[in-house]
């Protein structure tokens, strides 16, 4: 398996022993259970998968990769390298620049590049749009490229749906990068739709039964649609993709009720030459940690702890799933937790933060879910575990935890 070269202070002395040590241990990551960091007072549960993924360390040794090559040029990042605030402050730190935000606004004019500039392409990947007009600059894009491989899947799987006449439904947020790339390309091989949850799949579920008119269709997805989309014609034949940070349950969820729903309009026989099957699009990495989460809550736990970048999709699903059953705080990093009584957290549904009081029981003994999203460094895990262990006076108990795993 690569090993991937990035910053020391990306690495953690307490998470990457736990991952190394339960690499060593299960090779093949078929074990799902967590692990039990026991100090006494305090306890942690660390799910088997979670924090940075394949497509996440890529992006990164990429980024410093052209760093270092390119001392005396220009280096852009064309808009934030993954959705974590801590790593984007240390690439910026070099002297990178953004040349758009997250919603594709510009920030820096394209037409201020040379083709001796360095533009890195972030992990979410982009749009063919910006593809040509970099590459017309005579900007090379190829070498740092950080796009993740397993977005490319989805892309070169939207090409081969589109070969055989389906329509793409990309399961997705709209205005997420990634999101953005998908359509762009799904659309120049077939009449694309994006849906962002089952509700929506549910309005066209009914649009495709007849229940719902073309002008309710036009009306209700405007904007999220490529141009020309034509209900009669194009809801004939369809295959589902996503966004590889959502729930991939949902994604799931959708594809199967799509699949009744075609079922339903063209008979169950047919429905080989109307649905295609698309599970080959889900992301491994995004699928182990939301199941390595969902066996979190068959545990007992008093509260939950989750740390990434508030506008990080596939962290904020974690927060998603652990809330149906424990008091679950989305963090930032260590500095959001106050003091031994009061935490501010991310309320993934006002999408403000919040503080907490007492948030840590008054009890003997507390048991504390702990994980993150794909593009959180351990490191800060680690610093949010040891600021929680600053509490109880353990710290000095650390090294032998972890040997006595």
């Amino acid at each position: 398996m690569k090993q991937f070269e990035i910053p020391e202070f990306y690495r953690s002395p307490i998470i990457s022993k736990v991952k190394e040590k339960r690499k060593i241990e299960d090779p093949r990551k078929k074990d799902f259970s967590p692990t039990l960091l026991d100090f006494g007072r305090i306890s942690f549960l660390i799910p088997r998968h979670f924090g940075f993924c394949y497509g996440v360390e890529n992006a990164i040794e990429k980024s410093y990769k052209a760093i270092h090559e390119n001392p005396e040029k220009r280096i852009f990042l064309l808009s934030q390298m993954i959705h974590n605030p801590d790593v984007n402050r240390d690439l910026l730190s070099y002297g990178l620049s953004f040349l758009q935000d997250t919603e594709g606004n510009q920030l820096i004019p394209f037409e201020t590049l040379t083709p001796d500039d360095i533009v890195i392409i972030p992990a979410f990947g982009t749009t063919r749009e910006i593809e040509n007009k970099l590459r017309e600059i005579g900007v090379n894009i190829d070498t740092y490229n950080t796009t993740c491989p397993f977005v490319v899947k989805v892309w070169n799987r939207s090409e081969k749906l589109g070969e055989t006449n389906h329509t793409i439904i990309i399961h997705g947020k709209y205005k997420h990068e990634e999101t953005r790339a998908t359509f762009s390309h799904s659309s120049t091989n077939a009449p694309s739709l994006v849906i962002k949850d089952m509700n929506e799949a549910i309005y066209l579920g009914e649009v495709i039964l007849g229940n719902k008119s073309k002008s309710d269709f036009y009306s209700f997805f405007e904007g999220k649609m490529t141009q020309g989309f034509d209900v009669d014609k194009d809801l004939t034949r369809i295959g589902v993709v996503n966004q590889t940070t959502m729930l991939a349950t949902e994604t799931q969820e959708i594809t199967d009720y799509l699949r009744e729903i075609m079922a339903k309009r063209y008979g169950t026989g047919n429905l080989k030459n109307h649905m295609a099957d698309t599970r080959d699009t889900l992301c491994y990495a995004t699928n182990d940690n939301q199941s390595a989460t969902l066996g979190l809550l068959e545990l007992d736990a008093d509260l939950a702890i989750v740390v990434g970048g508030y506008n990080s999709s596939n962290t904020s699903h974690l927060v998603e799933l652990l809330e149906q059953k424990f008091p679950t705080f989305f963090i930032k990093g260590k500095d959001e937790i106050r003091s031994r009584n009061e935490i501010n957290s991310f309320d993934i549904h006002t999408k403000e933060i919040k503080k907490f009081t007492n948030f840590l029981p008054e009890k003997d003994s507390i048991r504390i879910i702990i994980t993150s999203g794909a593009s959180c460094p351990d490191a800060i895990v680690d610093g949010v575990i040891q600021k929680l262990l600053s509490y109880f006076d353990v710290e000095n108990k650390i090294d032998s935890v972890i040997e006595n795993l």
